[in-house]
């Protein structure tokens, strides 16, 4: 089982960034996905998820209206486009997947999987 999360760097504040989440080892389309992200010395915060089919979506407050987060399951990726970027959006961004497909959790204890993570900097 793997999850590889991809795309993060550095980017100037209001550029745009898409990160990836890509699965093996598991059934990935039965499966809900969350990306999450953390600062070092804080807590791992919920940005978003989107369930297995792809036809719910949540997001932290924070981040509504400037992420996205998409699926594809033929390709076994899930999204997160990054928009209007801000320098607190710099923290790692993990993806997390989630058995109980038809739901979204903002928990990051109701995640099985969990890979990685990507670094995303925002900085002029």
């Amino acid at each position: 089982v793997q999850l590889q999360a991809s795309g993060g760097g550095l980017a100037q504040p209001g550029g745009s960034l898409r990160l990836s989440c890509t699965a093996s080892g598991f059934t990935f389309s039965l499966y809900s996905v969350g990306w999450f992200r953390q600062v070092p010395g804080k807590e791992r915060e919920f940005v978003a998820a989107i369930t297995s089919s792809g036809g719910s979506t949540s997001y932290e407050d924070s981040v509504k209206g400037r992420f996205t987060i998409s699926r594809d399951n033929s390709k076994n990726t899930v999204y997160l486009q990054i928009d209007s970027l801000k320098p607190e959006d710099t923290a790692v961004y993990s993806c997390a997947a989630n058995g109980r497909g038809l739901f979204t959790s903002r928990s990051g204890y109701d995640y099985t999987y969990w890979g990685q993570g990507t670094q995303v900097t925002v900085s002029s």
